[in-house]
This record gives C-alpha cells, sequence and structure tokens, in this order.
C-alpha cells in the first residue's frame, strides 16, 4: 500500500510540482493550502509523512507545528520555506519536525528528506515494538499475595541507586526481577550487563570483568572491554554470584569498593559507575559458614534484599502463567492457541512444581507440541503432573511409559504412597522403614505431591 503524504502550501505551484514528483515515486498525495485544513486532514486520515510551509494564512507553519505534534507526537514532518532563518528552523527542530528545507526547493533534497523521515519513522516503530516485546518478556506474571509484595519492593527500591541481592530457587525469575528493577530505575537508558559468575573459569575472571589490552596475554590479539567497563553509568547482574570461586570473589569485593579497575596487561586506572544486582539460589549464611563465601563481599551486596518465593507458595499465579506461554508458544510458532481444561488447570496448580516456573513452561511448550486437541485434558497431562495415571497403570504396562525415568518415578512413587498408608503416615517410621533419611523423604514427598 502506498504511503501517504501531505503537502501544506499555499503557493498553487508549489503544490503542484512538489505533488506530481512525489506521485511519480509511487506516493498517495493530498493537499491543503493553509494550517487549519492540514489540521482537519491530519483529524481524519493521518498521513505517513507532511510537508509543511512556514508562511501561510491564519496560522503558519510553526503553530500548524506544534498543533500536529499534541495530536501525533510521532508523526514525521518536513518543513520547507522561502522566508527561513536559523532561528526558524531552530524552533521547528525543537518542535519536532524532522528537516528543514529552503525554498526555491531542490526536488531531489526533497524527494531524499522524504524517504529518509520515513525510513525513520519505521526504525522507531520496529524499535517500540522491540521495547514492547522486551518489557512483555521481562514481565513478572501473576497477583498472588508474594508477587503484589515483590512488585511493591521492587517498586520502592528501582528509582534508587540501592545495591540489591535477590536470593530464591532456580527457576523462580531472578533475572526477571533484575530486568524489572533496571526497567523502573534512573538509568534504564544505559545497559543491564549480565555475568554468569557460575559459568566464567577461575583462569579468565579478570579478563571478563575488567577486560585486557591488546597482547596482555597469548591470543589477546585485540583490546577488549570488560563487564564493568561496559556496564558503567548502568548496571552489572552478577547471576549465582554464590558460585563464584573465592578469588574471584576478592577480585570483585575490590572493584565494588572503589569503583576502579586496570585492564589486564594494562596501568591505565579507569573508574567507573555502577549499579550492582547479584543473585543466587543458595543460604549465603551457609555458605559463610562453610567457608566457601566471604562474608565482607555478603554484607557489601545485601544491601537491600529481594527474595523470590518458590510456585508451590503461590498457586494462583499457575493460570496465569499457563495463559503467558501459550500465548507466548502460539505467538512464535504462529499456530492455533491452545488451551487447558479446568480439571487439567487444576491438577497443574495442585503440583509442587520444584522447578518453579521454567518447569511451568517447559511442561507447557511440551503440551502445546504433543497435544493434537485444541483443548488440553487431564488425559494428556503426563506423569509426575498426573498422579491418577500412576493409579491407572497399576504398573501392568509398563511400554505405556515413555521414558525409563517416568517409569522410575513412577514406582517410586507408589511405593513411597504405600509405605506411608503402612505406617500410617508417620514420616519418621516409614522413611526408617525403607531406608532414607527423613528430609529425604520430605523432599520426595513434594516431589510426588504425596501429603
Amino acid at each position: 500500500m502506498a504511503e501517504t503524504i501531505l503537502i501544506t502550501d499555499d503557493e498553487p505551484n508549489i503544490i503542484q510540482s512538489l505533488g506530481g514528483i512525489l506521485a511519480d515515486e509511487g506516493f498517495t498525495v493530498i493537499t491543503a493550502d493553509c494550517g487549519l485544513k492540514a489540521l482537519d486532514i491530519v483529524k481524519e486520515t493521518i498521513p505517513d509523512l507532511i510537508i509543511l510551509d512556514i508562511w501561510m494564512p491564519d496560522i503558519d507553519g510553526i503553530e500548524t507545528l506544534a498543533r500536529i505534534r499534541e495530536l501525533y507526537p510521532t508523526l514525521p514532518v518536513v518543513m520547507i520555506s522561502g522566508h527561513g532563518t536559523i532561528e526558524t528552523a531552530v524552533k521547528a527542530t525543537k518542535l519536532g519536525a524532522y528537516d528543514f528545507i529552503e525554498k526555491p526547493l531542490s526536488l531531489d533534497k526533497v524527494i531524499l528528506a522524504v524517504n529518509n523521515a520515513l525510513n525513520y519513522n519505521r526504525l522507531e516503530s520496529e524499535l517500540d515494538l522491540f521495547r514492547e516485546k522486551e518489557r512483555q518478556k521481562h514481565q513478572i506474571t501473576g497477583h498472588s499475595k508474594a508477587i503484589t509484595e515483590l512488585r511493591e519492593q521492587i517498586e520502592l527500591v528501582a528509582p534508587t541507586d540501592a545495591w540489591v541481592l535477590i536470593v530464591g530457587e532456580n527457576g523462580t525469575g531472578k533475572e526477571l526481577v533484575a530486568h524489572t528493577i533496571h526497567r523502573l530505575s534512573k538509568r534504564n537508558s544505559k545497559p543491564l550487563i549480565e555475568v554468569n559468575c557460575a559459568a566464567i573459569p577461575e583462569d579468565l575472571i579478570e579478563s571478563e570483568l575488567f577486560g585486557h589490552e591488546k597482547g596482555a596475554f597469548t591470543g589477546a590479539t585485540t583490546m577488549k572491554r570488560g563487564k564493568f567497563d561496559q556496564a558503567n553509568d548502568g548496571m552489572l547482574f552478577l547471576d549465582e554470584i554464590g558460585d563464584m570461586s573465592l578469588k574471584a570473589q576478592s577480585k570483585v569485593l575490590r572493584i565494588l569498593q572503589e569503583q576502579r579497575f586496570e585492564r589486564v596487561g594494562g596501568n591505565r586506572t579507569i573508574r567507573v559507575n555502577v549499579r550492582v544486582i547479584a543473585a543466587t539460589n543458595k543460604n549465603l549464611d551457609d555458605e559463610i559458614k562453610k567457608g566457601t563465601f566471604r562474608e565482607d563481599l555478603y554484607f557489601r551486596l545485601n544491601v537491600i534484599p529481594i527474595r523470590v518465593s518458590p510456585l508451590r507458595d503461590r498457586e494462583d499465579d499457575i493460570p496465569e502463567l499457563v495463559d503467558e506461554f501459550l500465548d507466548e508458544f502460539s505467538r512464535e510458532t504462529k499456530k492455533e492457541r491452545k488451551y487447558l481444561s479446568p480439571d487439567a488447570l487444576e491438577l497443574l496448580k495442585k503440583y509442587p512444581w520444584p522447578g518453579n516456573v521454567r518447569e511451568v513452561k517447559n511442561l507447557i511448550e511440551r503440551l502445546a507440541i504433543m497435544c493434537p486437541d485444541k483443548v488440553i485434558e487431564t488425559k494428556d497431562i503426563p506423569f509426575p503432573y498426573n498422579t491418577q495415571k500412576i493409579e491407572d497403570k497399576n504398573f501392568k504396562d509398563f511400554s505405556s511409559f515413555q521414558t525409563l525415568k517416568e517409569a522410575r518415578e513412577s514406582l517410586e512413587r507408589s511405593f513411597i504412597s504405600k509405605k506411608l498408608e503402612q505406617y500410617g503416615g508417620n514420616i519418621s517410621k516409614t522413611a526408617e522403614a525403607i531406608g532414607v533419611e527423613r528430609s529425604n523423604l520430605h523432599k520426595k514427598m513434594k516431589i510426588y505431591g504425596l501429603s
């Protein structure tokens, strides 16, 4: 579909010449001979671009531009004038004009300005769409009490420069919390640089965090900026900080305290202004007692502690998560959106979800792919999420299990269930009878949804 350009000028020969050349370029051209008519047209049709003269009867181009900006702030406008001054051009630019062209007009220059303005506007629209997708991607889902309190904490801490330590089990969404803090912070125009502390080899930690100069070591063929350098004036997210080696912890502590460092192989001191967010699935108090985590680093990071609750403590969020992941899968694969029956949803709400939100996402993707029907029923839900399947099988038809893991877990759950029944639900007696620690039995009961 051809893009529409509104030409607004009180000179008929300008409208005729511009309109003809733009029509030849494949644009749909509409015209107005004054600012008020242009505003009426804009309200009715919303063109893709406006060419606007400065000097016109009724209201001038600057006033017309100001009113257009109130209606449609992103609509591209190219100003033209035969009496232009630097002051007028500056004023038009401040009001949001994309370009300012003086008369007599160079038609080539006008076409170039029009194409550049339209391309710029397309890129801006794509960028806005990308930002919206990123916002949705890093949106915290749910309205349970735990999630409501989490959002309130984030809204309080995000606008400050306080450092944050996020704790929670694997798969609860600690990274999501870090991204939300960044988005709501004063530093959101600067990057959030992520570092997976568990994934960096100990011998490369300095190069990764602080960068290196060319020739600093074998293979250093160019200068490399480190993570702290990249995060300057922004945020640094130290994920899985509890898995960082003691050697690395001491190096990180120094830069966190001083906010300055030297690249490997260099002697120039680089100063940075970095806000730090750290996350861990470990109990750092226990790690400190074991001697695997530095107490001084813990106190440096733990300015504002935020705990992300496991999914088993907020089962009311499961329906929203299921809907979100079904929507996401349908959108990404461009396939028909599927739904869970109310009974299937209730079944998932009863499961303890040891893998938390990540486990929900994996299961929903599996169901969306493997279930042929639009509505996913309880019969489609696999073990261990559907414990009824164990009772139905009664271990007479092991071929119906898909994997060895599934068959083994089915047998284990049934065995524990029968033993608990045998000992009247006494966990200590059952654990002693089957030869496991009481804590291990309790963990298995949570996994298999046994009460």
